[in-house]
């Protein structure tokens, strides 16, 4: 093992706390972009329903062929 105790290994040498830190901001910004690209999938797929909607709406409201009676 490269460490005698786990206290060397949070240590290491004097490095610890610019080698923790680093792995701290990298974490924290893998989880901050894992979040923020849900909210944008979240809002792009709200987006393309309210879309959807609207496009139906226009469609069955403009339509001639709705109007017309089979009588």
């Amino acid at each position: 093992m490269a460490f005698d105790s786990l206290q060397s290994f949070w240590v290491m040498d004097g490095h610890g706390p610019y080698v923790w830190t680093c792995y701290i901001v990298f974490f924290a910004a893998l989880i901050g972009l894992a979040v923020w690209s849900l909210g944008q999938r979240r809002q792009v797929i709200a987006r393309q329903r309210w879309q959807h909607r609207l496009a139906q709406r226009q469609t069955h409201t403009t339509d001639p062929d709705s109007k017309k009676s089979t009588a």
